[in-house]
């Protein structure tokens, strides 16, 4: 018997109100998402990638349709069920890094660890700056820290938990494109190292067609992306 899919959402909707005219984000939107899987979600800026990205995590709520995540749905969970569920099974990254400034890289990746009160927090986090190349890096503050060494952090902390899905929107949108490339690839070798399911925004075609499957959304609907992943 198959299992079910670790994200299953069907006939997701989302509108936005700019001014007097109302703007469909997402229109009947529906995506299958195994586990383990990579997925990217591509398309053009302000085609609504980032919004469905914040509705997989619970950070939104659509206006239609349903998302389950590993069977539970988002929509009928209160806000502190959805922090938890964020807490315990969700990974993040941004584009912005969104490293607090006054913490070293090591109290960065350690936080979501000491927030639930899990023990030893500071090795474990220090074990995931060592798997993202940045043990040597633990003491310094964000500001001292290159842009890549950045997203790296954030990727570490994303992970700490090993969560079982990763979201990640544009996480080399502000990179150069070799460090991009690095990011790349760590995000992929993580992914089969931990088993971690990740699904990624990103506008880079490039990118998108490293994953087992790309979506393009485009005027608010989810497409099929056909491409050779051998190739």
């Amino acid at each position: 018997m198959q299992n079910p899919p670790l994200i299953d959402a069907r006939g997701v909707c989302l509108t936005y109100q700019m001014g007097e005219k109302t703007v469909a984000v997402l229109r009947d939107v529906s995506l299958q998402v195994e586990q383990g899987s990579t997925v990217a979600i591509a398309g053009p800026s302000g085609s609504g990638k980032t919004s469905l990205l914040l509705l997989l995590s619970g950070l939104e709520q659509s206006e239609a349709g349903v998302i389950l995540l590993n069977g539970l749905s988002l929509t009928e969970l209160g806000r502190n069920q959805l922090a938890d569920l964020r807490r315990d099974h969700i990974g993040i990254v941004f584009q912005s890094f969104h490293l607090l400034p006054s913490l070293t890289a090591l109290d960065n990746v350690a936080l979501p660890l000491q927030m639930a009160g899990t023990t030893q927090a500071r090795e474990t986090a220090l074990d995931m700056l060592a798997r993202v190349g940045l043990a040597d890096r633990a003491h310094h503050l964000p500001s001292q820290l290159s842009g890549g060494e950045q997203q790296r952090v954030a990727i570490a902390r994303a992970l700490v938990h090993r969560p079982q899905l990763l979201l990640a929107d544009e996480p080399t949108g502000n990179l150069d494109d070799h460090t991009a490339q690095a990011v790349r690839e760590l995000l992929f070798r993580l992914n089969r190292e931990l088993g971690t399911t990740l699904v990624l925004v990103t506008h880079d075609m490039d990118f998108a067609k490293q994953c087992d499957r790309v979506l393009r959304l485009h005027d608010g609907q989810l497409q099929e992306y056909q491409h050779d992943i051998s190739a």
